[in-house]
């Protein structure tokens, strides 16, 4: 490939990349509308698109303090775009969590733990999801980050103060450990379910029937 066409490549990856964050906030996050325009560039959903996706935003937050209503703005969208291309079901699922675990990291330089909590929270929860589900790389270390994600989002998410999200983290745990290749195998199982029992203290089969089904199903496999 000529240095001339690897250019050419960047400028279409990157006026794709404009629109995706253009449409998602004129549809504010409307799945069909984005579905449609994803299904129109399956090609472009690759490691490319990745890699320009993560060092546009990491240029674009190099200065948060000092463009924080855009950034916030941005990583906003960015966010919404990582959860629905994380579950969009068309395209190669490896490259598609790819492309969510980079919207998610480049969001937490602007969500951070100390400005924005709840925020980040939620980014690393979606991030954890991802992690337990992602194809590329080492699948032993996938599932320890996603480990250390819901751990760390735990410290936020506390029984007390978001019951509902903590039991959504915990049932998440759970998952996490039941898969675990690392560690003692009857261990990981122990703590899987010492999880689903704690996300069953929310999720009441009154209150939460679907949740508490699910849960269910999950203790019963662990």
């Amino acid at each position: 490939m000529s240095q001339q066409q690897f250019q050419d490549d960047l400028q279409v990856y990157e006026r794709f990349l404009m629109e995706v964050l253009e449409v998602t906030a004129e549809s504010k996050g409307d799945a069909k509308v984005i579905y449609s325009l994803l299904r129109d560039n399956i090609n472009k959903l690759n490691h490319i698109f990745a890699e320009i996706l993560r060092h546009w935003a990491t240029m674009r937050f190099r200065k948060v303090e000092a463009d924080l209503v855009n950034c916030i703005t941005i990583a906003a969208l960015l966010f919404k775009f990582g959860d629905l291309i994380q579950q969009f079901p068309l395209g190669d699922k490896a490259s598609n969590i790819e492309i969510a675990i980079v919207s998610y990291e480049t969001v937490l330089k602007v969500f951070t733990r100390q400005t924005f909590t709840q925020q980040w929270a939620m980014t690393q929860h979606s991030l954890a999801i991802a992690y337990s589900d992602r194809i590329n790389g080492d699948k032993a270390q996938n599932i320890e980050n996603a480990i250390a994600v819901c751990e760390a989002v735990l410290q936020v998410y506390t029984q007390q103060t978001y019951p509902q999200d903590w039991a959504m983290t915990q049932n998440n745990l759970g998952n996490a450990y039941r898969n675990r290749i690392k560690g003692d195998k009857a261990d990981n199982i122990e703590q899987s379910i010492s999880a689903y029992k704690a996300a069953l203290t929310i999720r009441s089969r009154q209150t939460y029937p679907q949740d508490w089904a699910m849960t269910q199903n999950n203790l019963g496999k662990a």
